[in-house]
């Protein structure tokens, strides 16, 4: 625990990181790929290019900031951070260079009010920090080594199955070159791929959900062809999948990672709701509760634009008519002409949850909602306001974060 001079240095930094943490943040990652540019290829260039990493850093730097005093609040935050970073390889030995580069940035950005009281402050916070996540880390990287079926580090699997599950998505088969197993995941967790971006020069990793039940011989993941729109660039690594990598192509897979999953531990009721590709983690807790022969009841709740887009749909029809303790409902924000007819949907608009038909909200289900940021934000207000307890939700966003990542 560090001294309570030393917190109170740090403390009093909350109001320059609430003003300069966007600037502080920007000018260390410039700093550090300059310097170390062995780096770049460890982080998401996407994300830097869109300034999202930037951000997500900055608020991450100050939430520490406020909660030096107890660091155990931002645990679960730690948690998710450290899960990320051994999905992408990162090791102890890439924290000093992280810090040195951040002590750096902090002199440089803030000037003479960067103290060396105040750099001597920050660098013993940093060090706390980076202590609890090399420890969390450590302790992932080991579970994954002896895992039965699992490794450490970048893996060469092939796709030995391309599938088109929509005019966005395309599932990847992948199984192991060496031909050995792969281990039993847990439903909801994802897996780090990386591939080489012509654009960039470059490898990238990306983190995308496993799509199916553990169990199987391959992994799988659906992907979401991420078109420029809206001034935000094409997805550099789906753009590749979709375009590049075939059946039978080579692709780096780091082994699953995320605390984002189906608590398997109890007997309440499941309802999952999704939008867009996130229903990917989705698709595999409900395959998983119906390989078990689970008795709990589940609610699939899930959104789209159209018709077009809406990937699985004929699988989870087939389930949901072939098993009674499932119900699924499918909203289409904006049906085609050619949707008008369909089964494959039973609203139109976005999903309202406080709407949503008797026997979708189960007061004493646990719910587990992925999508964007956005929609998540809605439901999860949506989910409190009818009462849910947080305790009761689960939730992950496809996008950016961590502190280093």
């Amino acid at each position: 625990m560090l001294d309570t001079h030393t917190r109170n240095l740090v403390k009093a930094t909350v109001p320059v990181l609430k003003e300069y943490g966007v600037s502080l943040t920007r000018h260390f990652y410039a700093r550090m790929f300059s310097h170390n540019p062995e780096l770049k290829p460890v982080f998401n260039q996407g994300n830097q290019q869109s300034g999202s990493q930037q951000q997500a850093l900055a608020m991450a730097v100050l939430a520490y900031a406020e909660h030096i005093d107890n660091p155990a609040v931002l645990m679960p935050t730690l948690t998710l951070v450290a899960n990320k970073h051994v999905s992408v390889g990162i090791r102890a030995e890439h924290y000093p260079v992280v810090g040195m580069h951040l002590l750096a940035s902090i002199k440089e950005v803030l000037g003479d009010a960067a103290s060396e009281e105040l750099l001597v402050a920050w660098a013993a916070a940093y060090g706390q920090l980076a202590d609890i996540l090399i420890a969390q880390e450590n302790a992932i990287y080991a579970k994954a080594a002896i895992t039965p079926g699992g490794w450490t580090g970048w893996r060469s699997f092939i796709i030995s199955k391309k599938i088109v599950e929509s005019e966005e998505i395309s599932s990847f088969y992948l199984q192991a070159v060496d031909g050995g197993s792969v281990p039993d995941y847990k439903p909801g967790q994802y897996i780090s791929i990386k591939v080489f971006v012509p654009e960039l020069g470059m490898m990238q990793p990306r983190q995308y959900s496993l799509s199916c039940a553990p169990g199987q011989a391959y992994l799988r993941i659906s992907v979401k062809r991420e078109a420029e729109m809206a001034g935000k660039p094409a997805g550099l690594v789906s753009n590749v999948l979709h375009r590049d990598c075939h059946e039978g192509s080579l692709i780096d897979v780091a082994p699953p990672m995320g605390d984002f999953v189906l608590h398997e531990d109890r007997d309440t009721p499941v309802v999952l709701i999704s939008a867009g590709v996130g229903v990917t983690p989705k698709l595999a807790m409900l395959e998983h509760l119906l390989k078990q022969n689970s008795k709990r009841e589940i609610r699939f709740v899930h959104a789209c634009r159209h018709g077009g887009v809406h990937a699985f749909k004929q699988q989870v029809r087939d389930l949901n008519e072939q098993y009674t303790q499932v119900k699924s409902l499918t909203y289409y924000e904006v049906p085609r002409a050619e949707d008008q007819q369909s089964v494959d949907y039973d609203q139109e608009g976005r999903l309202d949850l406080n709407t949503v038909a008797s026997g979708f909200i189960l007061p004493e289900a646990d719910y587990y909602v992925c999508g964007p940021r956005s929609f998540m934000q809605v439901q999860i207000a949506s989910l409190k306001s009818l009462g849910i307890a947080s305790t009761r939700i689960h939730k992950e966003a496809f996008g950016s974060g961590g502190f280093a990542h």
